[in-house]
């Protein structure tokens, strides 16, 4: 899966990391964490370029997470 051209949205936190089943959730991706584990295991997503599928994979600013032909950002 690739980024290409797709802008990125930026994902502001207040923490030193969500996970990315927060961040499922947070963007609207997921309704409930429960709903993680079955995401990740169906759909393709890049973090940093790399398949990730671990839901309580840590994400810190300047994480670049791709999702479904979407980019988001993660900002302090």
């Amino acid at each position: 899966m690739s980024m290409g051209k797709t802008t990125p949205q930026s994902v502001r936190i207040h923490t030193e990391y969500i996970t990315l089943g927060q961040l499922l959730k947070f963007v609207s991706i997921i309704g409930f964490g429960g709903e993680a584990k079955e995401y990740l295991a169906t759909h393709e997503i890049e973090v940093n370029g790399e398949k990730e599928n671990r839901r309580g994979r840590k994400l810190r600013p300047g994480d670049l997470i791709a999702i479904e032909g979407n980019a988001y950002l993660i900002e302090a």
